[in-house]
């Protein structure tokens, strides 16, 4: 009987994005595949440290521990590694308890052709060139950013922080904030448009799918008040009154109403971020994700009018093509 895969919220990543690759991309820049290729087969039982998801991966992945009859979490790794050298990732997964066994080892071609393949909500990695393409072709893929911000392995809390436009819905309203470049124009669109939903943005199915998480974290803690939730959802936004209307009416239609909304009106993000302290924020504007991510593990959604010069110049650098990151 095939495995449930459709059933499942599915994260494919990148083994740079959870783990810490940077010795062994080194020798592959300087030195080519073969010494890459050697330098992994010899230390297949040393593990790699850890990436700036793994704080992410490794408390998504306990919810299957906290709901063990349905497992519904799954977290496939998609890489440009061969599959030899793929051999540390998932000795590194045992050494740290990851529960990752599926995925592809493409040896130098690019994953984002099998994000649907495996039904994955999002693909994290760290290589522009790959997420901006999996974006393009309509993928949900994040570009995982460097932080300094170390993991805490006694916080066992997942905190999962959102942008709203570009991110959980469409470009629509940036859009005419762009064109008008007025913010009282964008306030008028919003009301006048209040009781209408935005369409999906690229995260919104993942949005959604954690959202039936809090459901059963809600209903778990009915039944038992001693019981701590495993999990908080946050929309980060720099909307303010009146434009949160909108959004609230978008986020009834989809069903979810849970989240903590944090509306800033262009107070810098970061100064909520450092007090929530998320294990993942997203957001499609680096202006935001530049100051957050030295204390928070970081992601760009390079979707819609704010990253239109990023898709121009998408064409992949020597970097980007880098056959293992």
């Amino acid at each position: 009987m095939p495995y449930p895969i459709e059933k499942k919220l599915v994260i494919a990543v990148s083994s740079s994005a959870v783990f810490a690759m940077d010795d062994a991309n080194s020798i592959f820049d300087k030195e080519g595949v073969e010494a890459y290729r050697n330098y992994q087969l010899a230390r297949l039982d040393e593990p790699f440290g850890r990436g700036v998801a793994f704080p992410f991966i490794r408390r998504l992945l306990r919810l299957n521990e906290l709901y063990p009859d349905q497992m519904p979490v799954e977290v496939v790794v998609l890489s440009r590694n061969s599959a030899d050298t793929g051999q540390r990732f998932f000795r590194t997964c045992k050494h740290y308890g990851l529960g990752i066994s599926r995925g592809a080892f493409l040896a130098g071609q690019s994953p984002h052709h099998y994000i649907g393949a495996f039904n994955a909500s999002l693909f994290l990695s760290v290589q522009r060139g790959d997420v901006v393409d999996a974006t393009l072709r309509g993928f949900p893929a994040g570009l995982v950013l460097p932080t300094k911000q170390e993991d805490d392995a006694t916080d066992h809390e997942l905190r999962i922080a959102f942008d709203f436009d570009g991110v959980l819905a469409n470009d629509e309203s940036e859009r005419v904030y762009a064109k008008r470049d007025h913010l009282g124009d964008f306030h008028e669109h919003e009301v006048t448009h209040a009781r209408r939903p935005h369409d999906p943005g690229p995260l919104k199915d993942l949005f959604t799918k954690i959202g039936f998480f809090q459901k059963l974290e809600a209903r778990r803690t009915l039944e038992d008040p001693s019981y701590i939730p495993a999990l908080r959802v946050a929309i980060v936004t720099a909307r303010n009154a009146p434009a949160n209307e909108r959004m609230i009416t978008s986020l009834h239609e989809w069903g979810f109403g849970a989240a903590e909304l944090f509306l800033l009106g262009g107070i810098e993000k970061k100064r909520v971020l450092d007090v929530l302290k998320p294990h993942i924020f997203f957001d499609d504007q680096l202006s935001h994700l530049e100051p957050a991510a030295a204390t928070t593990p970081s992601v760009l959604i390079p979707f819609g009018i704010r990253n239109e010069e990023l898709h121009r110049s998408a064409v992949p650098s020597a970097d980007d093509l880098s056959l293992y990151r």
